[in-house]
């Protein structure tokens, strides 16, 4: 039996009805409940009896105590408990049932069952299918029946539509979610859609994808809205050149990315830099998704690294990438990376093979990433994991400015490996509080390793409060931490520690630990993100003074 009272024993608010409640077969006890009108009691005391009719008792029924304005006194009874006896599957088919838990005696495990099965034909092409139960009989409190299904037309998929502002085409859409004309129906499938398309870089989905049934037709469409991604921001001076008088010198860095040309997913990137006479580097690279309607992305990269008077590297890539699933990405490249020494004029005299030299290195390797990000620019939950393997072999090239000598018991051909990885979590704690952590490592081996070979870490996307580029290293790992105080939906105030152990094996003996702290605003202001970070450091090279202090800043111009 179970009991509800409300009573005037205790201090009701004004225009406040109350409610409470007991049971004894089963025992159970629910403290005051107060609700704004008697309507919202009514609707509490049905869930209640939903509750216990879910549980088998089927039998239940209200019988009303005592009534007045502002509380209720109802007794339920509830009556014997029913479960089953036999469920027969009837005519369902059987691969709508093969992977769902089985049935057990619990009354309400007939309806999970059911709820499972219907699910099941929604994302096979069925998304009107019906399930009852049939032929119901009972034996006391046992009960049987016999499932009666009815699978409705089979709906396959229309060509999709795109509306909105956003210049995204059909074509991407569908590559992208996988929703092709002629396939079946499948309401996984464009759950997933919305999962993706929110998460997509180029454009934001600003509302969930509708679905237009025709005849034996679903037609799905999709609303979106052009996010600003390209960026375009650069600084050019001209100086006096020193080494040819009445000439000038270019100066500055150029940063260009242009993204989703065409609405196809391709993207051209083009970085530049050179803050000094003898030193520069530039980034080329092109990408396109999809290649001919596949699931292959292909990619072309140039890299050119010119350090000083010392060396200039260049990096030639090919990439193929393949989605494994909305969250997981394969990449396959191969590479050709070649390094040629600038000035041999003080290793005339050398008697062994100096840290710097001419190589070329054919790499082959294998890359992943797993990602559970809820934004592509500025998340605040989720986890992203990525990491690649390469290998190939690797050419010492006879410079005619070294001695012949440094070359006669030199193995030139040898097997270079290398490996790096990275772990990036985001922890959303409040509303405007959440936490950045991100793990890097890397290493590379050879039995000729050269200083040229070697990972550049240091500054604002590695170790910061140094340098750019200022860490030569063999291997490496570090972490860097943040505290986010956010003040907008992409502006947070934030303070950071880094920490790191890196091995150089010819400027330090012993592995550099270095650390760095410090703080730093990042501000969306509409058209582009302004980024200023303070920040100090300590390593082996650099002792831990605020004269050594680096400040980051900048400003993408995103349109």
């Amino acid at each position: 039996m179970l009991l509800l009272f409300a009573g005037g024993e205790m201090c009701k608010a004004q225009n406040a009805y109350w409610v409470r409640w007991s049971s004894e077969d089963p025992q159970h006890y629910a403290d005051w409940e107060a609700f704004t009108s008697r309507a919202a009691g009514d609707t509490y005391l049905d869930s209640i009896q939903n509750v216990f009719q879910n549980k088998g008792y089927l039998s239940l029924y209200l019988k009303e105590k005592v009534s007045v304005s502002d509380s209720l006194q109802v007794q339920i009874i509830l009556g014997e408990k029913y479960f089953w006896e036999s469920v027969a599957q009837g005519n369902v088919p059987e691969e709508l049932y093969g992977d769902i838990d089985t049935l057990t005696r619990e009354y309400a495990s007939a309806f999970r069952w059911m709820q499972d099965v219907v699910r099941e034909a929604e994302n096979i092409g069925y998304p009107f299918a019906r399930i009852k139960l049939d032929s119901m009989q009972r034996n006391g409190n046992a009960l049987s029946a016999v499932f009666a299904y009815d699978a409705g037309p089979l709906i396959l998929w229309d060509s999709l539509e795109v509306v909105g502002s956003a210049k995204t085409r059909g074509g991407y859409i569908q590559n992208i979610t996988g929703i092709r004309p002629g396939q079946p129906f499948s309401q996984k499938q464009l759950d997933e859609a919305n999962q993706v398309l929110s998460r997509s870089p180029y454009f934001v989905l600003t509302r969930p994808a509708e679905v237009n049934f025709q005849i034996k037709k679903a037609r799905p469409i999709f609303t979106l809205r052009d996010r600003n991604t390209n960026v375009l921001d650069g600084i050019i001076g001209l100086l006096p050149n020193a080494n040819k008088p009445g000439k000038m010198l270019i100066t500055g860095l150029l940063d260009l990315e242009l993204y989703h040309l065409g609405g196809k997913g391709r993207d051209v990137t083009l970085h530049w830099q050179r803050l000094n006479v003898k030193t520069q580097s530039l980034d080329i690279s092109a990408k396109e998704s999809f290649l001919f309607n596949s699931p292959l992305d292909v990619r072309l990269g140039f890299n050119l690294l010119k350090q000083d008077s010392a060396f200039l590297n260049r990096y030639l890539s090919l990439d193929f990438g393949y989605h494994l699933s909305t969250k997981s990405y394969l990449r396959f490249f191969t590479g050709r990376q070649s390094s040629a020494v600038l000035n041999t004029e003080v290793f005339r005299d050398v008697d062994e093979l100096p840290d710097i030299a001419d190589f070329r290195w054919n790499q082959y390797g294998v890359g992943w990433i797993w990602d559970k990000l809820d934004s592509p620019y500025f998340p605040r939950r989720g986890f992203l994991l990525s990491g690649e393997f390469a290998l190939g072999n690797k050419k010492i090239l006879e410079n005619t400015g070294f001695p012949r000598k440094v070359y006669a018991e030199l193995e030139l051909n040898s097997p270079q490996y290398l490996g790096k990885g990275e772990v990036e979590k985001h922890v959303f704690i409040k509303k405007n509080w959440g936490v950045w952590m991100k793990a890097s490592g890397g290493f590379t081996q050879n039995q000729n390793l050269l200083l040229n070979d070697l990972f550049r870490l240091g500054g604002l996307k590695s170790i910061r409060g140094f340098n750019e580029n200022f860490f030569f290293a063999r291997s490496y790992g570090y972490m860097n931490m943040e505290q986010r105080l956010f003040f907008g939906e992409n502006s947070f105030l934030m303070v950071f520690a880094d920490f790191g152990i890196l091995e150089n094996p010819y400027f330090a003996p012993a592995p550099d630990k270095p650390i760095s702290f410090g703080a730093g605003i990042n501000l969306d202001t509409g058209t582009g993100v302004f980024r200023f970070i303070y920040g100090v450091g300590k390593s082996n090279l650099q002792p831990l003074q605020f004269s050594y202090s680096r400040i980051h800043f900048g400003y993408l111009a995103r349109f």
